[in-house]
């Protein structure tokens, strides 16, 4: 059996429905629905595609009932075949993953951050945070779906 999964940056682009759950260790449940999108950015000098801006906006709904407007923005790049490399929306190095190794973790002062990718039932694929420290302690699960 072959598994199809994401090669390159080109598998990303476009619009994705977005529906996500964080399960605070107190048992709360918030959940955010929204859509995603990968957009292309240009390269400056050859005009080529050069990565791309990962931008999320939605909805997040409190375990009391109350809606708040939410957003997100990250860069994707593909530094070499097979390796994906997220940055933060002011270009700081966020974390890197392959689809083959689909694992990454970030330490956020003294919070840390372990993410794991599925792309198991490509195009439809999630990611997995746990986010365990002083000041965090949760489970994030995103499910993103071609819009």
């Amino acid at each position: 059996m072959t598994v199809n999964y994401p090669h390159t940056l080109d598998d990303f682009a476009g619009r994705w429905t977005l529906t996500r759950k964080i399960i605070q260790r107190n048992g709360d449940v918030f959940t955010f629905s929204g859509e995603a999108e990968f957009s292309w950015l240009e390269g400056s000098v050859q005009k080529e595609k050069s990565g791309l801006a990962y931008y999320e906006k939605g909805e997040v709904t409190a375990p009391n009932e109350s809606v708040m407007p939410a957003e997100r923005r990250y860069f994707w790049q593909q530094p070499q075949t097979g390796l994906f490399e997220v940055l933060f929306d002011d270009e700081r190095y966020f974390h890197s993953f392959s689809a083959a190794n689909p694992n990454a973790e970030h330490l956020c002062g003294d919070d840390n951050y372990v993410v794991r990718y599925d792309f198991t039932a490509w195009p439809v694929w999630r990611s997995t945070w746990q986010v365990i420290g002083p000041r965090k302690d949760y489970t994030m699960v995103s499910e993103y779906s071609p819009a």
